[in-house]
This record gives structure tokens, sequence and C-alpha cells, in this order.
């Protein structure tokens, strides 16, 4: 049987010698399981290094990480289950993420203007569990994100999906929150698509592989939180000369900007 030595090393860790054997053990214990981690980490260093993307990716095997159950190539539900429907003439399906937050925010701020037919009721859509992708969600959002919001005080009910273009609907249906000029009502359309398209960089990005990611990968940590700050910067700069996002005004830019 071999018996370790202070010879004996993992890298830069040397294997305890000597002294009392029940604390040897203990030592030896722990060396075993440091060599372990290290020795696992060399092999995803490794395997990051020498990879090769595919001419054709093919989905094989989970990704691994917080959102390995969930996610997968395809659209379209996984299961039958119908969404509740409440009594009022909004129906939001939905959860408190920062895209979430953004038509409860405009919804609460209708009804504080008197707007009662502004009423909602808010389902709890929980995307860990995968609820997304019921069939009853798809026919809301067929890309299965939240929110997702159906109107039901028209004739025909109209769905609609992604946060930006819920805002869009709700203001221009209430008449507030968003400018009528044409100069104004151009500048907060700007601010409200810039959000929408660096949201991805923030969560997907960033967030992802800061938080979720099942290896801590340098370059794209560094790469996304660079962008991150870059976009933090842009908001920073409009707002030293502006009391709101757009102008002088409160608007759906300030709200979808917001939760972010």
């Amino acid at each position: 049987m071999h018996r370790y030595t202070s010879e004996d090393s993992c890298g830069s860790l040397k294997a305890p010698a000597g002294g009392d054997s029940k604390q040897n053990d203990k030592s030896l214990s722990t060396f075993a399981v440091a060599c372990q981690s290290r020795y696992s980490k060399r092999l995803i260093m490794s395997s990051q290094d020498n990879y090769t993307p595919p001419k054709v990716w093919q989905w094989k095997t989970e990704s691994g990480g917080t959102w390995a159950s969930i996610n997968r190539p395809i659209a379209g539900p996984t299961h039958d289950k119908k969404l509740p429907i409440g009594k009022h003439p909004f129906q939001l399906y939905s959860m408190g993420t920062p895209n979430g937050q953004k038509v409860t925010i405009l919804f609460e701020e209708l009804l504080a203007l008197g707007e009662t037919e502004a009423e909602y009721d808010a389902h709890l859509i929980k995307i860990s569990d995968g609820d997304q992708f019921s069939s009853g969600f798809v026919k809301v959002n067929p890309n299965s994100k939240i929110p997702a919001l159906v109107d039901r005080s028209t004739p025909t009910p109209i769905r609609v999906f992604e946060s930006g273009s819920i805002l869009l609907y709700l203001a221009e249906k209430f008449g507030h929150f968003i400018p009528t000029a044409l100069p104004s009502r151009t500048e907060c359309l700007s601010w409200l698509f810039w959000q929408m398209g660096s949201a991805p960089y923030v969560g997907g990005g960033f967030g992802h592989f800061y938080s979720y990611a099942p290896n801590k990968i340098k370059y794209c940590i560094d790469r996304f939180t660079m962008e991150t700050k870059r976009q933090l910067d842009v908001l920073n700069r409009q707002l030293e000369t502006h009391q709101f996002v757009a102008g002088d005004n409160y608007t759906i830019a300030d709200i979808a900007i917001w939760p972010w």
C-alpha cells in the first residue's frame, strides 16, 4: 500500500506526513478532496481550451447550469395545461423578474390615475418549473417567455407578448405614459427599444455567465461585464441632462428600464 509522504503533491499542494495517525488520516482525506477538485478543474479548462465548434450543432445532452432541466432547442408546449382566467379585463401571466415587473408597474400606475378599466388578474408563471411551456401559455406567447397578456375587454380577446410590446399596447390603449408629439414619442420609443435590445446582454449574457453557468469562463464574464458597464454608462450620461430617460416626462421607457 502506498503511504503518502511530504514528497507527494497535487500541483502546489503537499501531502501531510508523520504526526498523529488519526490527524494524518483526516489531513490525507482533505488532501485527496483538494486533489480531486483541482484535477476536475483542469479537465474543465482543458475541454474549454480544446473545444472546436461543430459545423452543424446538435443537441445531445443538457448544457448544465441552473436552467438545464428546462432549456431545449425547440419551441412548442411540453405538456397540456390551461391557463387560469380571472374576472378582470386583463389577464397577466408573469412573475417577479425584471421583465415581469414592467407590466405590473404600468398597470398600477394606470390604476393610480383612476383608470378603472385597467384592472387585471395576475397569474404566477413559475419558469423554473416549466410553466411557460404549457399548452395554454404557448397559445398566448409562442416564444414561451414571460410576461404575456390577454386583453379580454375586446369582442375577441387579444394576446400580447414581449414586455416592450405590452407596455406600448397599454400606453396607447389608455393614452398615458407615451408622448403624442412625433419628436418626443420617437425619443420615448428609441429608449424603450434600447432597453429591449440591451437586456439580453445584462440578463442572458452577464447574469447567466456570472451566476448561473456551471463553469465560470473568464472570457465570457469579462466580455458581458464590459458590455453591461458600457450600457449603464449610456444610461448615466442620458440621465445627467434629463429628468427622465426620454426627456421631461415619465414614460414607458422609464418603466421598462427601472427593474433592470
